[in-house]
């Protein structure tokens, strides 16, 4: 069973760095597409997103101080967050698309404190 598993969370200062990491374990083949999304009190929305040969997306409130990458050998994406702010408070979820089959981690808390 394909199961995204995020770690990194915390509690951190504004101005402080944090890095999520998602592994995904139980696939058989490779991942299209994983992606970072983040859900404050409201809607779930995207964060970053890589492609399998590294092409990258990025909300506009994020560009600049977050980054996203991927380790194919290892099933494993990650987001590397600096500059954190108040407004980064969120619950980050990890997606991975894997055929036409979209997999969804469980979610890690970030808190920044202002």
């Amino acid at each position: 069973q394909v199961q995204p598993v995020e770690s990194g969370g915390g509690l951190v200062q504004a101005g402080g760095s944090l890095r999520l990491s998602c592994l995904v374990s139980g696939i058989t083949s490779g991942i299209n597409r994983m992606a970072w999304y983040r859900q404050a009190p409201g809607k779930r929305d995207l964060v970053a997103s890589i492609t399998g040969n590294g092409n990258t997306i990025y909300a506009d409130s994020v560009k600049g101080r977050f980054t996203i990458s991927r380790d194919n050998v290892k099933n494993t994406v990650y987001l590397q967050m600096n500059s954190l702010k108040a407004e980064d408070t969120a619950v980050y979820y990890c997606f991975a698309l894997i055929g036409t089959g979209g997999y969804w981690g469980q979610g890690t808390q970030v808190t920044v404190s202002s």
